[in-house]
């Protein structure tokens, strides 16, 4: 699989895209190829705060429920409102389908996450490839 270089990664299968103090997060093309068919997604409201490590929604899919924790620390300022209508697109394109957009509270937080290249060496220690 591939994971592009340009976003960091968490341990939770979470990825975010920097670009300023705004954060773009959404799920791993090995997350969504482990829960299987995803047919709902529950996101935060727009205002909200997230705190990296914690819950900040989940995804259903026809195997599982899945918690979605936060990268980053910051406030939400969008939701990816087609996902109501449409979960399945993470399925299609992970890397594209961002789920929510934080305004970063600490930028440095990224620096607490994996590279594409670490976070590959990761998965593949998790499933002992």
């Amino acid at each position: 699989m591939a994971y592009p270089e340009t976003y960091k990664y968490a341990k939770s299968h979470e990825w975010v895209e920097v670009n300023g103090d705004t954060g773009t997060v959404g799920i791993t093309d090995y997350a969504q190829s482990s829960l299987g068919d995803i047919v709902f997604v529950e996101l935060p409201k727009v205002g909200q705060e997230i705190e990296s490590g914690s819950m900040f929604g989940s995804v259903e899919s026809v195997k599982a429920v899945s918690d979605l924790y936060a990268p980053v620390t910051g406030t939400v300022t969008e939701i990816n409102e087609a996902l109501n209508d449409t979960p399945e697109t993470i399925n299609t394109d992970a890397n594209a389908t961002w789920l929510i957009k934080v305004t970063l509270k600490n930028p440095d937080d990224v620096n607490a996450l994996l590279s594409a290249a670490d976070y590959e060496t990761f998965v593949n220690e998790e499933t002992g490839h």
